[in-house]
């Protein structure tokens, strides 16, 4: 054998070598652990005037915010780089297969994000919206993808009774809808702490008992078990892939980001710099990873909390749903930091 055939058959050796390596790296990277930079050549992913489906709470451009720079800033993992979301792939590989989002308005921002992301990518391909009940549903025709959302805040049921309406922590009969669905992705989080008019519910259950009220994170915690308990069930993992959108955060407190007697994120339009929040994670991601830890089958937190927490300019502020009357602070501008969650989700299922 000559020179060149062992010269061949080291350099492809060496190629798949290189091949393990660089796929062991990416199944070991931790892609959310880093920084956010500014990068105005490659972001946004998509431009907010070409989505035209974007709801009015998130289209923070077309509300009148200013500044665009909050849209070109992105995520950079400390030990690993994020393939960019290439929508086409995205689509041939779920070809006559179907999505579902299933939770609060939190899963709807990452809903539409995903949405806008894919429509850009085939900007000339045909598609539906319809909403059946309190399921949205985004067909892209063409590719047979369907891309729904289910409306669903605290996962668990809440029932009209004679009592009033009852969040019943043991049951969950709206799981019906996640039957057949390829890909789940899965978020509670949002309402558990409401109190007055905006509750949506009278008296919890568990067991069969009734309760007035109990610690919110204690019914937190039963909710997402009540969940992963079905999860463990009635999931199989050699089919379907289920993951968990992480704790979204909010900013109404500048302490913590170090601005004491700030109290929203308004007329924010920078990042916090470094990798880690000054004020520290959420409790409520502590419980969900308590949840996780135990379950049987394998679902992927999107552990989205910090790069969030970081993006303190990210939020509509006053340039949301309610405008200068309703500032929020807990949703997120689109194009923005939705975008980034959902690149994170097509890097862990490439």
């Amino acid at each position: 054998m000559g020179l060149f055939f062992w010269v061949r058959l080291f350099s492809g050796f060496l190629l798949l070598l290189l091949l393990q390596i660089g796929n062991a790296s990416r199944e070991d990277c931790d892609f959310f652990t880093g920084s956010w930079f500014l990068d105005q050549y490659s972001y946004p992913l998509y431009k907010p005037a070409t989505c035209p489906f974007v709801e009015r709470e998130f289209n923070c451009l077309k509300n009148g915010r200013p500044d665009q720079i909050f849209t070109q800033y992105k995520w950079q993992p400390h030990d690993c780089d994020l393939t960019r979301f290439d929508g086409q792939k995205f689509l041939e590989s779920y070809r006559g297969k179907s999505i579902m989002f299933v939770g609060d308005s939190l899963s709807r921002n990452q809903w539409q994000s995903l949405t806008c992301i894919l429509h850009s990518s085939v900007p000339n391909t045909a598609y539906n919206l319809t909403r059946v009940g309190d399921v949205s549903i985004f067909t892209f025709t063409d590719y047979e993808v369907k891309v729904m959302l289910d409306r669903n805040v605290y996962l668990v049921d809440v029932v009209m009774e004679s009592v009033g309406r009852v969040l019943k922590l043991d049951s969950i009969e709206g799981s019906k809808l996640w039957k057949g669905i390829d890909m789940l992705v899965f978020n509670t989080w949002h309402w558990w702490n409401r109190r007055g008019p905006t509750q949506p519910w009278d008296y919890m259950e568990e067991n069969k008992k009734i309760f007035k009220d109990m610690d919110r994170m204690v019914a937190f915690e039963k909710a997402l078990t009540t969940w992963a308990n079905w999860v463990d069930t009635n999931i199989d993992p050699a089919k379907v892939k289920v993951f968990f959108q992480g704790i979204s955060p909010s900013h109404y407190n500048g302490t913590n980001w170090n601005e004491p007697g700030v109290k929203s994120c308004t007329e924010q339009k920078t990042p916090v710099a470094g990798s880690t929040y000054p004020g520290g994670l959420p409790p409520a991601v502590v419980v969900l990873k308590n949840v996780l830890s135990k379950m049987k089958k394998s679902v992927k937190l999107l552990d989205i909390t910090t790069l969030s927490l970081l993006r303190k300019d990210g939020h509509p502020s006053i340039y949301g749903l309610g405008g200068r009357t309703g500032m929020d602070c807990s949703h997120w501008c689109l194009a923005g930091v939705p975008d980034t969650w959902n690149e994170i989700l097509y890097n862990l299922i490439l």
